[in-house]
């Protein structure tokens, strides 16, 4: 079987899980919405902060609550392939007659369809409490790409835990090391308005481009113009870099996991 067919079918069941088993996409559908809904009414003063980036919360936090799904969407693979590796069914995919490449990029696609469908799904009600695009619509493609890109990370390292543990034991490393990577960032608040051991932390986190991407249509944090090289590059850097290494973490273990 050709690699891309294999990577089709693979990218298909993992979309027909969304039919199957609801019970586990709305929650993830539901979490980056409560997250940014929280943050923006819970701190929406901290836009009164001197040199904060905006004049709305939601702006803020909107990304925020998307960059945590798509996150949590990637590591979300590693649960599917621990379930599967438990139940057997990926003894069955191992010994089927095609690259072992089409068994982490199959699954990942469907993973970034589910991610553009919650992107697009979040984005619509954060307009509709009052978020504003200032960057247009290539601060909104912006957006996606970091989700994108984010996912992919979460995902490659979801992956690469899984084959390591083969059990629900790395579950939990996989989600705290989430929570830690993006709250030891600027997820909160500007890099300018921190000071002390997170501002130092934050600086050299490269989820902290990432999110300097998600937000480049929608705040000036850089103080550079929009969609500028400068404000962008940081972002595209890290998802290219930090895609590639997780992505090959993942079929390292998997071929380790073959042997």
């Amino acid at each position: 079987m050709s690699t891309s067919r294999s990577v089709g079918i693979l990218a298909t069941r993992s979309i027909r899980n969304i039919r199957r088993l609801p019970s586990a996409f709305f929650p993830a559908l539901a979490m980056p919405i409560f997250n940014m809904v929280v943050f923006a009414g819970t701190f929406f003063a901290v836009t009164k902060i001197p040199g904060f980036p905006t004049d709305r919360s939601i702006n803020w936090y909107m990304p925020l609550g998307i960059m945590m799904g798509a996150a949590f969407a990637g590591v979300g693979l590693g649960f599917t392939t621990i379930r599967d590796i438990e139940t057997g069914f990926y003894d069955r995919l191992r010994m089927s007659p095609t690259s072992r490449v089409s068994l982490v990029i199959g699954p990942l696609m469907g993973t970034l369809t589910r991610v553009v469908m919650m992107t697009t799904v979040v984005i619509a009600i954060g307009i509709a409490l009052g978020a504003r695009f200032s960057g247009g619509v290539l601060g909104v493609l912006c957006l996606y790409v970091a989700a994108l890109g984010l996912s992919t990370i979460g995902a490659g390292w979801g992956l690469g835990l899984a084959f390591i543990f083969k059990d629900m034991r790395g579950a939990a490393i996989m989600q705290l090391s989430i929570f830690l990577v993006m709250f030891l960032s600027s997820a909160q608040v500007p890099l300018n308005v921190m000071d002390g051991w997170l501002h130092t932390v934050a600086r050299i986190n490269p989820a902290t481009n990432i999110l300097r991407l998600a937000r480049v249509g929608l705040v000036n944090e850089s103080n550079v113009d929009h969609l500028s090289l400068n404000a962008v590059w940081g972002g595209l850097v890290a998802v290219v870099v930090m895609g590639a290494l997780s992505l090959g973490f993942a079929l390292r273990q998997l071929r380790k996991l073959s042997n």
